[in-house]
């Protein structure tokens, strides 16, 4: 037991290192999305604690769990491993016995991000520990080579049944049919981020029932551990970035850390404006002679974001003044995403949120009529400039 204790112990140390080591500080512009999540770890091996060498007391294992991540540490899961467990004696006059029978394990668990805990929230984490807490039952079934060892063992040693009515006998809880036990567990999970939706996860667990499991009297629990591999699939988006116009809910998690979750408008990846000072407002705008024909300013962007650079702020006075000057002329702005860069989804929502962006700062900073504004977006599927570059922009036209 001190052996496994010690590599428990060596795996959260090595944890704590691996997640200090990543992004410590909580990204602002990062917002966690409750989700619900899948679990497959086909890779699997158990060692049952007993009195053969280690190798022989190993036995392929796997998993399968379904969970819901509500809070930015916080989730539950249902998981069920299942295959077999062994069982083994070793009698320096008798020799060795061993035997094996087949279990399913469904657990209800209590998982928490360690990472994210003593870190901070940041879902573009290479790498993240979780410790799980979990109960549930074990079924066990087919153990009729653990009857055959204790024929043997009776047989050789020539035991006769009262040794085994009163428990003197090494197999005395022997049982057959299905047995139904109590089990708790707990352990250790380190995942690797993939993608957003994936991570590929190795999985430890330290598993305990009763002294009747291994149909051996040790007058002790009985011990199983199981270390899995496999994948992590989120069932939905994980994470939102901050977006213009987007509300927010605050709420408060267990932990006493405020969280805000988005109600509406989460984008991916993609960098917005955010306003540190007050806006200044402008009453008094800088007038312009009206063209004779529809005015237009061009907001460039760079690349993958949504922040207004302040050498187009000139642009942005000259289109308001023009509406403050006509009070019935709209304006219409159209964001786009240049076709090289990203994907289509992408590309969508970065168009969409470069036109909010321009008309949010028209209302807000120049207090511009919202009735004055039509927001449109293309994306990426026009492309109004031969130069790539050039279509991470919101074109605006005043007439």
């Amino acid at each position: 037991m001190n052996i496994k204790k010690s590599i428990l112990t060596c795996l959260l140390m090595l944890g704590f290192v691996s997640a200090s080591a990543q992004q410590t500080e909580e990204r602002p512009d990062y917002v966690f999305n409750p989700h619900w999540y899948l679990q497959v770890q086909p890779l699997g091996a158990q060692y049952t604690l007993g009195e053969l060498s280690f190798s022989d007391m190993l036995s392929y294992n796997a998993q399968l769990a379904v969970g819901y991540q509500f809070d930015e540490v916080l989730g539950a899961r249902l998981a069920v491993s299942a295959f077999q467990s062994k069982g083994g004696s070793d009698y320096d006059n008798l020799g060795k016995f061993d035997w094996k029978w087949k279990y399913v394990a469904p657990t209800l668990d209590l998982t928490a991000d360690l990472s994210t805990l003593f870190c901070g929230f940041n879902p573009k984490r290479l790498f993240t520990l979780n410790l799980f807490l979990g109960v549930g039952a074990n079924i066990g079934f087919d153990n009729d080579e653990a009857a055959t060892a204790a024929q043997q063992i009776q047989a050789l040693h020539q035991w006769n049944a009262l040794y085994y009515t009163t428990g003197n006998a090494p197999m005395s809880y022997l049982w057959d049919g299905t047995k139904v036990r109590l089990v708790g567990q707990a352990g250790l999970g380190a995942d690797f981020r993939l993608s957003d939706a994936v991570k590929l996860g190795l999985e430890v667990t330290a598993n305990t029932l009763s002294d009747k499991y291994n149909s051996k009297s040790a007058k002790n629990n009985d011990w199983y551990f199981n270390a899995q591999l496999g994948v992590k699939i989120n069932l939905g988006d994980a994470y939102g970035v901050f977006a213009p116009g987007s509300k927010f809910k605050p709420r408060r998690s267990i932990f006493g850390r405020q969280t805000r979750v988005v109600e509406k408008e989460v984008v991916k990846e993609v960098e917005v404006e955010k306003i540190v000072e007050k806006p200044v407002y402008i009453d008094k705008p800088i007038y312009i002679e009206k063209p004779k024909e529809p005015l237009r300013r061009d907001v460039f962007f760079t690349i993958s974001s949504t922040r207004i650079d302040p050498t187009e702020d000139k642009k942005l006075d000259e289109i308001a003044a023009y509406l403050k000057l006509n009070p019935t002329a709209k304006v219409t702005v159209t964001g786009y995403a240049d076709k090289g860069t990203g994907n289509a989804q992408i590309n969508k929502r970065l168009g969409e949120n470069r036109a909010k962006v321009v008309a949010d700062r028209l209302v807000r900073q120049y207090r511009v009529d919202r009735s004055q504004i039509i927001v449109d977006s293309k994306g990426d599927t026009e492309q109004p400039f031969a130069e790539n570059d050039k279509n991470r922009v919101s074109i605006c036209i005043a007439e």
